[in-house]
């Protein structure tokens, strides 16, 4: 069959077959591929063509002609303009059910994993209970509207435009009553937001971090400067704030005031520092029975009620009896470690952040752990030093590492170490697949995988794999 030629404007109508990786639609004219944001399987669109490439093109939604069985009414008005609901259009049960092919995909295309072997090892799901307003955390950029208006909300999708938007039905809902009091406190005061073209403007950022479990909440604004005018009103104000309640009996509180300086040209969001303006320099939480100190610069997994299920998981899968020696990779603020440690003789958790390890220690001090010790520096580094010069060795090894997977030479320190089980979490089901097939060729066998849906409504899904020696 001929090929058509696509050129940009061009307007297709076709039936959307399948998802890419990121959530978008994809559709066929012809044999030719076209990727349509915000397009749902089983959708029968008009799209417009706004790049064409030789092989397949990106198109932009243009008209619904007839709606997938799919396809439902999203919370949010804003989604198809905000980068951070990319399937909100899709019922949650078809997000999950894509989600999960979309990790045996990849350990099918990517791992070279039988179908047979999947269909063994891999488990059902873990979805949500309820898929809304599930983030404990959230980084709202200020800025003006093209009136001079000062605005929050959240970036488009791939730009630096900024969408107003102050009740994201992601969040907690008491982050609107915040938003809404900073925006006219700087409306008042004549405070500008931070421009990033000039460089110029004062208040860049509005961080919030809320503890689920206690309640506590923090609120920290990230400026081009280093002090906040009238900031003893700012600190009465928003102590004073009536905030919504979830359900009843769960008061939520401001328990941390804080400002982060960052006069820096950058896309990085926090300054190098925070200055507590009143209160504590954290906030408290739990996952499950574990405590848990955050400060404004801490890592944190930001949807808690999935995270105890994830850490769950994860200490069913190392199989602890009391006896094994643990290393935990990329190990953070310590918040698997200190779940291992409950049922392991002695957990090691390393991780290259040093805030982060000083977080890992006073985590375990605060939950009176004696048995985890942590370590600064990169994994394929200390793994290897460890294991050679101090021949501290391995019964399990936990990893959970960034989106781009485990480094090569730390999967080989794992190798020659030999331990029974790794556990192995990753927020990236294709480097996981990746880094799986490197230890399936040197002595490892998958034996349980379990995807888990911590992102609702985003193209993200974490995934955990335990992987054991080969005949045992």
């Amino acid at each position: 069959m001929e090929q058509i030629n696509f050129k940009k404007n061009d307007v297709v109508t076709i039936t959307i077959e399948d998802m890419g990786s990121d959530g978008e639609g994809i559709g066929k004219c012809q044999g030719y591929p076209i990727f349509v944001k915000d397009a749902v399987i089983g959708d029968l669109v008009q799209a417009k063509i706004m790049k064409a490439k030789k092989h397949y093109a990106y198109g932009k939604l243009e008209k619904v002609l007839k709606p997938s069985s799919f396809r439902v009414e999203p919370k949010c008005a804003f989604h198809r303009q905000c980068g951070g609901c990319q399937i909100q259009s899709m019922s949650y049960e078809k997000q999950l059910e894509w989600k999960e092919n979309k990790v045996r995909n990849n350990l099918l295309r990517i791992g070279g994993f039988p179908r047979e072997l999947l269909d063994r090892v891999m488990e059902p799901i873990v979805g949500m209970e309820e898929p809304y307003h599930f983030r404990n955390k959230a980084q709202y950029p200020v800025g003006t509207d093209k009136n001079g208006k000062l605005i929050t909300g959240f970036y488009a999708g791939r730009t630096h435009s900024i969408v107003a938007n102050t009740d994201c039905c992601l969040g907690p809902k008491e982050n609107k009553i915040i938003l809404e009091y900073i925006l006219a406190f700087m409306e008042k005061h004549v405070i500008p937001a931070y421009d990033e073209k000039s460089g110029k403007g004062l208040v860049r950022h509005v961080l919030i971090r809320t503890g689920f479990a206690t309640g506590e909440i923090m609120v920290c604004l990230v400026i081009n400067g280093k002090d906040l005018p009238e900031r003893k009103e700012f600190i009465e104000g928003l102590r004073g704030l009536t905030l919504e309640k979830k359900r009843e009996g769960d008061g939520k509180r401001i328990v941390s005031i804080s400002i982060s300086p960052n006069t820096k040209n950058t896309n990085v969001i926090m300054g190098d520092k925070t200055e507590t303006l009143w209160g504590e320099p954290y906030i408290v939480d739990y996952i499950g029975e574990t405590k848990f100190r955050i400060s404004p610069l801490s890592f944190y997994q930001v949807n808690p009620v999935q995270t105890e299920k994830l850490y769950g998981l994860a200490l069913e899968y190392a199989g602890l009896t009391g006896k094994e020696i643990v290393w935990d990779l990329y190990c953070g603020i310590g918040t698997i470690s200190l779940f291992l440690a409950k049922k392991a003789k002695q957990v090691y958790g390393v991780e290259i952040i040093p805030q982060a390890i000083e977080d890992a220690r006073q985590n375990a001090r605060l939950n009176h752990v004696e048995n985890a010790e942590f370590f600064v520096g990169k994994a394929e580094e200390v793994l290897p030093k460890k294991y050679e010069e101090e021949r501290i060795y391995a019964d399990v090894i936990v990893v959970d590492p960034p989106r781009k997977g485990c480094d090569e030479a730390c999967l080989n320190t794992m190798v020659r170490m030999q331990p029974e089980r790794i556990v192995y979490v990753s927020c990236d089901s294709a480097t996981l697949a990746r880094d799986l097939k490197y230890l399936g060729e040197n002595g490892y066998a998958v034996r349980r995988v379990r995807a888990v849906d911590q992102f609702g409504h985003s193209g993200h899904v974490e995934t955990i794999v335990l992987i054991q020696k080969k005949n045992s």
